[in-house]
């Protein structure tokens, strides 16, 4: 009578064993999936910023043939009003680089200068639609939007990038 009552003891611990398992193993596998889904997604962007890499540097320009305008005054722009309602203000410095082999390069750097407040106006325009958190989320879209926006002004490419320092908000 003993024996019979160790022996469905010890079954009983072994279908519990078995059970415990089962949920252990199903869990685990869940979590795996999604880990190798996230290196998946992970490795993809990886690969999509060197590619990005790749043509970029094709298209660049040496710093020898790069001549650099920089606004004297810094930019401070208010900024669009949050959700909240708070409307907050960014501070900048601003460069622009010019390639000095495009063709429009001679006869347009010459009146970059002349025509600053319209750029200035043109930037503040740009960056004025948005706000403080926009800005401190994603800036580099905001200066691709710029640069776009500079190059239309001025009527040329040859403004190739939009340098931005010093950036202080409030």
């Amino acid at each position: 009578m003993k024996r019979n009552l160790l022996t469905i003891l010890i079954l009983a611990l072994l279908i519990v064993n078995i059970v415990l398992t089962v949920v252990m193993m199903v869990s685990v596998t869940g979590t795996n999936k999604k880990t190798g889904e996230l290196v998946s997604n992970i490795a993809t962007v990886m690969n999509l910023e060197i590619s990005d890499d790749s043509t970029e540097n094709e298209n660049a320009v040496s710093l020898a043939d790069t001549a650099v305008y920089t606004f004297t005054d810094q930019f401070m722009i208010l900024l669009s009003a949050d959700e909240s309602g708070k409307q907050g203000y960014i501070l900048f410095d601003l460069s622009l680089s010019e390639n000095k082999n495009h063709e429009d390069f001679e006869s347009l750097s010459a009146i970059i200068d002349a025509n600053s407040p319209a750029i200035r106006s043109a930037v503040e325009n740009v960056v004025s639609k948005h706000t403080e958190a926009e800005c401190k989320a994603d800036f580099d879209s905001i200066r691709q939007e710029i640069l776009s926006t500079v190059q239309e002004t001025v009527g040329s490419d040859f403004i190739y990038s939009v340098s931005i320092s010093n950036v202080k908000y409030g």
